[in-house]
């Protein structure tokens, strides 16, 4: 294994008076939920209510926000590794870049686990062999000044964000992406940030964590939301990476869309009550974001490159979705399957673990119709699908679980779903391991035939390892894993670049 290292940390450590630490682990409460204070039902991931022994436990420094502590915690350093170990076997057909984003803040005093500089990581493979590992920073203006989120010197627009929750690989190009503001183009040579993009002048607000590309034209579909009118706007990019289709959404202000979902015609929003509330944002409030019940929650659907006129909207209970696993239409009904939270970023103890539902929106008469039903009791998220089915009918997802710990986010192992039979499969890494994202990479034809790549955690080791799974065989556990040279930090989101398209 050869190293090379550009060694930040001296640069890094010195730790602000950031605005307050108490206030931010206070943010932190009210930021909590399911998916961000690691509360559960009670039940283990096997179902069973029994609380096992656990091997030596993670341990949280209630004086430390947890997002800044165990494997939440920042990395410093830009490594360069070739050749990195391998236990098991890699399988000789896996060749590409896979690269994953995340929270790390430079500073160490982010205000929660979303609000941290980007740094994404990369592994490349060829013929099944690991040749690289790389972490770089995106380097965007937050990153260079040292500011935080909605810091008064770099207002969230254009390029200043921290484009830290998603990798996206479209038109020959390796993109990041944050909640916000503009995505970063990065060299998937090295993984070096290139510098923020906004198509040509054509983008004007936002570019969001979650774009979804259409299998049957090559087409990118993204939206944004944004601080100041229009709120939302909805756009197409070519498979040259043009945008070509730009229109607006009339909603009634800034609301966290953080995901939506495409059918093969159809474009589906979720307007659901986590409010931007501009006054507390002047005011220098660490979070701006609201649970605002009141405002009300609906569900948009429009013609897939359509005009933001023709949506339709009807209106459903509140609650909160982070993510979709995929939409589909099913005749006159739009199927989605979300990670369902009964509320975000409100009190703490109002809180609902998250749960796999399946909506359906009948679109046959002049209203639409809702139906909402759970199809998997069991608190699951972070879902990945197999993209080459990306707005059709599916049959599998994907899902990282979760322990219950009362201090932190204890993410546990892999399961996967069938939604046709209702059967789960889980690989249960051990007490003290910790998956990531589990991302679908394709093998042959079929849904579903491929790998899932996930980063591992153990905490009593201290030792991270990309792991390689059979996606059909989750229950079998990893195949192989990668050996990393040092932790790699809990993150979100991950893609895929193919072979031809990286070199190093």
């Amino acid at each position: 294994m050869k190293i090379i290292t550009d060694s930040r940390a001296e640069r890094f450590l010195g730790r602000r008076t950031f605005l307050k630490l108490s206030s931010a682990a206070a943010a932190g409460a009210s930021l909590s939920t399911p998916l961000l204070s690691g509360c559960s039902d009670g039940s283990n991931s096997d179902g069973s209510n029994n609380i096992p022994a656990v091997d030596a436990p993670m341990v949280v420094d209630p004086a430390t926000p947890w997002w800044l502590q165990n494997n939440f915690g920042p990395v410093y350093d830009e490594l360069s590794v070739y050749e990195p170990s391998v236990r098991g076997t890699i399988p000789e057909g896996l060749s590409g870049l896979y690269v994953r984003n995340g929270s790390n803040p430079r500073n160490a005093d982010s205000p929660h686990w979303f609000f941290g500089d980007g740094m994404i990581h990369g592994v490349r493979f060829e013929n099944g062999r690991p040749t690289w590992y790389g972490n770089r920073y995106i380097q965007t203006p937050l990153y260079e000044l040292g500011l935080g989120f909605g810091d008064p010197n770099a207002p969230p627009f254009g390029g200043n964000n921290q484009s830290n929750v998603s990798a996206v690989y479209h038109a020959g190009k390796l993109y990041t992406s944050g909640e916000i503001g503009f995505p970063y183009l990065v060299d998937p040579d090295t993984l070096s940030t290139i510098g923020a993009y906004d198509f040509e002048g054509l983008l004007t607000t936002s570019f969001t964590a979650h774009p979804k590309i259409d299998p049957a034209t090559g087409y990118l579909h993204f939206f944004g939301y944004w601080f100041l009118q229009p709120y939302l706007t909805y756009n197409v990019v070519d498979t040259l990476g043009r945008i070509i289709h730009s229109t607006t959404i009339n909603v009634g202000t800034t609301t966290m869309m953080h995901s939506f979902a495409i059918t093969e015609r159809d474009v589906v929003f979720w307007e659901l009550p986590v409010v931007f509330d501009f006054e507390q944002a002047m005011a220098g409030v660490a979070n701006p974001f609201f649970w605002q019940p009141e405002y009300g929650a609906r569900i948009g659907i429009m013609p897939l490159g359509g005009s933001g006129d023709e949506i339709r909207w009807v209106e459903i209970d509140p609650c909160y979705v982070f993510h979709e696993v995929n939409a589909y239409r099913d005749g006159d009904t739009v199927v989605i399957d979300v990670c369902r939270h009964n509320q975000a970023f409100g009190e703490a103890d109002a809180e609902e673990a998250g749960r796999i539902h399946r909506w359906r929106i009948d679109t046959s008469g002049a209203q639409l119709r809702f139906r909402d039903e759970i199809v998997l009791d069991r608190e699951f998220e972070f879902p990945s699908h197999d993209r080459r089915f990306t707005g059709r009918r599916h049959r599998y997802g994907w899902f990282v679980d979760q322990r219950k710990h009362p201090d932190t986010t204890d993410l546990a192992g892999i399961g996967r779903m069938d939604f046709d039979s209702g059967l789960t499969s889980y690989w249960d890494p051990g007490s003290t391991r910790h998956a990531n994202e589990a991302f679908f990479v394709p093998r042959g034809n079929g849904e579903g035939n491929g790998w899932l790549l996930s980063f591992v955690h153990d905490h009593k080791t201290n030792e991270s390892v990309l792991a390689v799974l059979d996606a059909e065989h989750v229950e079998s556990g990893p195949i192989g894993e990668v050996v990393m040279p040092r932790p790699v930090p809990h993150g979100f989101h991950a893609t895929w670049v193919p072979p031809g398209d990286n070199r190093s």
